[in-house]
């Protein structure tokens, strides 16, 4: 959505679990945010896309992987610059698939621990993660 030279991005992640870790990508090198940092899977939903249905199709393109969505984790939203807001929602998934292809978007992939996972993300990640409770998830205990 764009507005007075003001746009806002609505994305959707995938807390992707498979035996009790986590999966992580890594953006590109010359991804125009955040090059060469960790994330979880996803991006923008298309217009009139449905939430899990964008998620679903952002991991698989992002990842080769199949999932199913579960509950949502939290939202959060931040802005990129003075005129760039993004929200993202964050939800629960689960695969039973452990082959991953990664796209072009993405360097490197790492199913994690959560205490791999505390050394990989950004701070700001991290403390959605604490507050919003990802790191008591019963898979991750």
């Amino acid at each position: 959505m764009v507005s007075n030279g003001r746009s806002l991005i609505v994305a959707v992640k995938g807390v992707i679990l498979k035996e009790g870790k986590i999966l992580l990508v890594q953006r590109a090198d010359d991804d125009y945010i955040g090059a060469g940092t960790w994330e979880c899977a996803g991006g923008k939903i298309e217009f009139g896309e449905g939430l899990e249905a964008a998620l679903v199709r952002e991991i698989k393109e992002e990842t080769g992987l199949t999932v199913s969505v579960g509950n949502i984790l939290y939202a959060a939203t931040f802005m990129t610059d003075s005129t760039r807001q993004v929200v993202i929602l964050t939800y629960l998934c689960r695969t039973n698939e452990t082959t991953v292809q990664l796209s072009k978007e993405h360097l490197d992939y790492r199913w994690c621990t959560k205490d791999q996972i505390k050394t990989l993300l950004l701070p700001q990640i991290i403390s959605d993660f604490e507050k919003n409770k990802v790191f008591e998830l019963e898979e991750l205990l």
